[in-house]
């Protein structure tokens, strides 16, 4: 999903939050500083702090913000298309958009150093993959009503598989192939799920 920019009357906390989030997203949440963003700001460390004492807090703020803008770009899905397809393709979409400023999914790179970040981000990171597993459930469900999506598997299942896929499509793409491997992979992967209009049977 394509990050938001701000002008330079935005405040130092969101300023803070969008160079935080450029480097998670090409670098990965243990490889900067608040000197790295400090230096970048023009401001002290201590200026920093004061907005987000350690961290973890800065992690939490992260996360929600993506979490939340997630949210709105699947409520414009939802609002502007109709049509099982069309709104996956949508969905991939917002990977390709994120890939294609050569950056990854802020969670989806979070989640590679799960191990090692605090309890409150680890379950803000399953909760945005959570949200996305239900966005996703209930549009292959109504695949599965219209036809366009075979009715036999279960759409948690299908969800979960779509997810899984379209994150791990972004790390090898990353490293090979790039964007154009990725749009390719979310193709094929939906392909595999969708039904086309001229094979799908009459009712």
């Amino acid at each position: 999903m394509p990050s938001r920019t701000h002008g330079s009357k935005a405040g130092t906390a969101e300023r803070t939050l969008d160079i935080a989030e450029r480097l998670v997203q090409v670098r990965g949440f243990n490889a900067f500083s608040y000197a790295d963003i400090a230096t970048e700001l023009g401001i002290t460390k201590a200026t920093l702090h004061y907005h987000f004492p350690g961290k973890a807090e800065l992690g939490d703020a992260l996360i929600a913000r993506y979490r939340a803008r997630f949210a709105d770009a699947l409520r414009g899905i939802d609002r502007e298309l109709v049509g099982t397809r069309a709104k996956l393709d949508a969905y991939v979409g917002l990977y390709s958009a994120v890939l294609q400023g050569d950056r990854m999914c802020l969670c989806g790179i979070l989640a590679a150093e799960y191990e090692t970040l605090p309890t409150s981000m680890r379950e803000a990171i399953i909760e945005f993959f959570e949200d996305n597993e239900a966005w996703l459930t209930t549009v292959v469900t109504l695949g599965q009503a219209d036809g366009s999506i075979s009715p036999t598997a279960d759409p948690a299942h299908l969800s979960q598989m779509i997810l899984d896929g379209l994150e791990g499509a972004m790390l090898v793409a990353r490293a090979h192939g790039g964007l154009a491997r990725f749009q390719s992979s979310g193709r094929q992967l939906l392909d595999t799920l969708t039904v086309s209009a001229s094979t799908t049977p009459e009712r």
